[in-house]
């Protein structure tokens, strides 16, 4: 009897949720879309304006919204009801209706595949199924519990190389393209991949090891787009800037005409912030690739000069927060770049007391100090 009464709740809810809106006057909905169409014309040109985005994405965007825009106002002008005429007897026809056919079809259909004697489902079937779809951070524990007892897996480690970069723990993500290519081989694909791993980690900078990463890719295969997007960005940070427009050019002229990366290469030649065709943007403050970019053509004082500056706010954040683990990788990574061991054994330092309470971070920094070769 319970049930049936929770039953007949459900369907008269149903059915006031049909004639509420039928008592109440048409609202004129389009109108309002109407006004939200005009109110994002408006703001695309000031986006233009303050140069949020570009005259070709401005105009691709203003025919966009002014197409649903005249949408919308033919579609306010069919509503409208004719001259004279009154809706009131289609809306008194739609409840009776409602009324009367919903009940009826909701009986029918629940005794027709309804099992009102079922029992109800256990709470451990339940959660067994919510294990059958756990969210990607149980995923990624899994892989890495699975890899930390089976080290020789290279599989594990091509899985959770791409999640790491896409996380931006791009330290891990190194770690693991490394594993990878020892276990599986070396391919241009993954050579390439762990040389951007490498230039994500350094803020950019395309650094002597992903250098070197990028020319075992070319060896392997010369056509690898990704693999001569960062040979042209590292020729431009070492001031060959002939040569990287060369081998940007060379990209454009041999792209296909659907390929997505084409945009990214035409900014890199247009000297502004080069970014590989699936980098991933450093989470943690630092050296962004527009700062390198804008370093490279810069005197080599001014350079040194730059640099220090980014290197020292970066230090002094830490300063203020000691918890942020991606900074004080950078940190101790830019101390050693910049030639600097002291500075960088010293950073070092400060990074473990500063995560003495966290030993998955220690770890992560004890891993970049024996990289690096800062034990001593």
């Amino acid at each position: 009897m319970t049930l049936w009464l929770v039953f007949a709740l459900m369907t008269a809810a149903a059915i006031f949720a049909v004639l509420w809106p039928l008592s109440r006057r048409s609202g004129g909905g389009g109108g309002s879309e109407i006004v939200v169409y005009r109110d994002q014309l408006d703001e695309i040109t000031r986006d233009r304006a303050s140069g949020l985005i570009r005259e070709a994405e401005a105009e691709a965007a203003k025919v966009e919204v002014s197409r649903r825009l005249l949408a919308a106002a033919d579609a306010a002008e069919a509503d409208k009801p004719p001259s004279g005429a009154s809706p009131v007897w289609r809306r008194r026809t739609t409840a009776i209706a409602a009324l009367v056919l919903l009940p009826v079809f909701a009986v029918a259909f629940y005794l027709t595949i309804g099992s009102p004697q079922m029992p109800g489902e256990p709470l451990a079937e339940r959660q067994s199924a919510a294990r059958e779809n756990p969210p990607i951070e149980a995923l990624i524990t899994q892989v890495e519990d699975h890899v930390a007892r089976n080290p020789d897996d290279g599989r594990g480690w091509e899985v959770l190389a791409p999640v790491y970069m896409r996380l931006g723990r791009f330290d891990d993500s190194v770690r693991a393209w490394r594993n990878a290519i020892r276990l599986n081989g070396s391919t241009a694909a993954r050579e390439a991949d762990l040389g951007e791993a490498l230039v994500a980690g350094a803020n950019g900078v395309v650094t002597a090891d992903a250098k070197a990463a990028f020319d075992r890719a070319l060896a392997l295969d010369k056509d690898d787009v990704k693999t001569r997007f960062y040979l042209g960005m590292a020729a431009d940070q070492d001031g060959k800037r002939a040569e990287a427009d060369a081998i940007w050019r060379d990209l454009l002229v041999k792209a296909p005409p659907d390929a997505p990366w084409i945009e990214v290469v035409r900014h890199a030649l247009d000297r502004g912030a080069p970014a590989a065709p699936s980098a991933q943007t450093p989470t943690a403050p630092g050296p962004s690739a527009a700062d390198v970019a804008a370093a490279a053509q810069m005197k080599p004082d001014e350079q040194k000069q730059m640099i220090a500056g980014m290197v020292a706010r970066l230090a002094d954040r830490l300063k203020q927060d000691g918890s942020d683990v991606e900074g004080w990788l950078r940190l101790v990574r830019a101390y050693k770049v910049m030639g600097d061991a002291v500075k960088a054994q010293a950073a070092a330092a400060d990074a473990r007391r500063a995560l003495a309470a966290d030993p998955d971070k220690l770890r992560r920094l004890d891993e970049l100090v024996k990289e690096l070769g800062l034990q001593g």
